[in-house]
Order: structure tokens, then sequence, then C-alpha cells
């Protein structure tokens, strides 16, 4: 979601949330935006935008037409049910996808990896069953003792990569930590390239649509020129610094080198340069505690013990346990 002006135009186009405190005025009108990226370069190269009031799961629905049969789908577990699913799956493209806890996913059969074959009926076709949809379940659970926040977690993953063989339970369960990457570029665009907090600038809901679509070409544009930078060096995408790309992006419009391709193709050779000399870190492994400073959600109240959080010992492919594997 992001923060648009206090207009009554703005209001009417887009609603807005509660305050928290009883009184849905005291929150700015909110603009609420859906997409599809890569996981590999964060690149978002598909999204739907509507009003606070409507759900993502309606959204999403409008970027089935972006989806081709040699993708992989990772969603959590708030879009998993039958219509979207079934949807997606439309496309041709393989889906993996968290399950909620109350999902009925009942065994049909179980696979030598720990898996099961089950199905996905539509809430109101439970008895006529006329749109039954057979998918595979993976089950597992994290032993890290780094991660306490997994501790007495079972995850059920519903996919239609029904062949236990071409995708083990072990690989997708280690894959679905990829999603979190999506995590990553929501805050390279919020915090990083919008700013913390800012508001939107545009009065009107046809500005405020049209700024929102320029935000997200222009985080295309940045990690298009990182993953260009990546591919040049021979690097992965995730070695090159967003910050950095950020900067040497708005340092070229200051310099107004123009938009001429033979102009371009000069400037971004000590951009390429530039951005592999400031590498990020080959990532380490990372865990933080689902709570917050000032007591405005559901999560818990940060407290002191959360400042030294325990850190993983083990990748996700590691420490993926599946459960229902033995005799």
């Amino acid at each position: 979601t992001l923060d648009v002006p206090d207009t009554a135009a703005n209001e009417e186009a887009f609603g807005r949330p509660s305050s928290g405190r009883g009184s849905g005025k005291g929150a700015y009108p909110q603009l609420r935006a859906v997409a599809l990226a890569e996981c590999g370069t964060h690149a978002m190269f598909a999204a739907a935008m509507g009003s606070y009031t409507t759900g993502e799961s309606t959204l999403a629905r409008e970027l089935v037409g972006s989806l081709t049969p040699d993708m992989v789908v990772l969603a959590d577990r708030y879009f998993l049910s039958h219509p979207l699913f079934s949807a997606f799956a439309s496309s041709g493209a393989q889906l993996c996808w968290r399950a909620k806890s109350n999902a009925a996913l009942p065994v049909l059969a179980r696979c030598p990896d720990g898996s099961y074959t089950s199905e996905l009926v539509a809430s109101d076709d439970k008895t006529a069953r006329a749109r039954v949809m057979p998918v595979r379940v993976v089950e597992y659970a994290i032993d890290d003792p780094g991660r306490p926040q997994a501790q007495d977690t079972r995850y059920r993953l519903v996919t239609t990569l029904m062949d236990h063989e071409t995708a083990p339970a072990a690989e997708l369960a280690a894959l679905y930590a990829q999603r979190w990457e999506f995590e990553t570029a929501l805050d390279e665009l919020k915090t990083h390239q919008r700013g913390a907090g800012v508001v939107l600038r545009s009065k009107s809901p046809e500005g405020v649509r049209q700024e929102a679509w320029a935000y997200l070409c222009t985080h295309y544009a940045i990690r298009a020129l990182m993953a260009d930078a990546a591919q040049h060096h021979d690097l992965d995408p995730d070695r090159i610094s967003f910050s950095a790309s950020l900067a040497a992006a708005r340092r070229s419009v200051r310099a107004g080198i123009g938009s001429a391709a033979s102009t371009l193709a000069v400037a971004l050779r000590p951009v390429f340069a530039e951005l592999a000399g400031a590498l990020v870190r080959v990532r380490r492994l990372r865990a933080a505690p689902r709570v917050i400073k000032r007591k405005m959600s559901n999560y818990g109240v940060k407290r002191p013990e959360h400042r030294s959080w325990p850190r993983p010992i083990r990748p996700p492919g590691q420490a993926v346990l599946v459960l229902g594997t033995g005799p």
C-alpha cells in the first residue's frame, strides 16, 4: 500500500484504513498494489492497482495474463484459494503456494519423498465437486536452533508440480524460502527509492496512478541496470547494491547525459565498474523477530530480548525437515 494525499477525490477513489484508534480519519487514503517479481533480480514485471478496500486476491487475478508456462510462481498463504489457484494454473505456469493451517487438504496417496497427492476444492463446490483440482502437498518443519520462530510450526506447500522425482519435496521446501525476496523488493521501492513514510504528491486519482506506475517503472529500470552489471561481471544480482545503483541513476539524471543509445552505452561502462567495486557481501543467514517498537499492529511489542535474536546456523535447504517420510 502507498499513502496518497488526503483529498476528497483520493479518499473517494481509494478509501483509507482505520487509524487503529477507533477512527478512520487519522490515516491517509491508500492505493493498494499487487505485483509479480523475479526472485533472482527483484524486477517487478507486472502489477495491478486498486483502492485500499480492494482485496489482494482480487487484484492478483489481473496478473494471470502476465504468466508464461516457463515460470514457477511462489505465493504466501493469504492467496491460496481454489478460484485464484486454478486461474493462475490455467496460464500453464507451475505453482508452489503456502497453505493456511486450517486448509482442508486430504491425503490421497503418499509419495516416496514424504509429500502426498491431494485435491483443492472451491468452498462453494464441496457437495457437487464439479471443480476439483488435483495438487501435491509438501509438509515440512524447520530444524534450526537459530530460527526459534519456526519451532513447533508445520508448513504446507500446495503445488502443481506432481512428479516427486523431478520436483522433490525437500527442494520445493527450500525453494519457497525465495519468496521472501519479494519483501526485499518492496523495501527497495518504499524505503530507499521513495523514502520512508513519504506520501505521494498527486492530489487526483489519475495523478496518483500515474505516479505509482512511475515508481514501479523506475524500480524496474534500476533493477535492469543491476542485472546487466551482474551479467557483465558474471555475478549473482544479489551482490549488486541497490543503494549504489540508485545513486548512480540519480547522478546520471542530474548530469543530463541524454537518452541516445550511443551515449548511454558509453556511460554504462564506468557505472558497471563502479557497481562491481562496491559489492554487497555474500548474504549471511538472517532471522528477525516479528515485533515492532510501537504497538499498532498484531505483532508483539519489541523488547530488549529481541535485540539479540538468534542467528540461523543452517541454510533453508539444510534446515528443511520433510514430514511424512519413513516406513
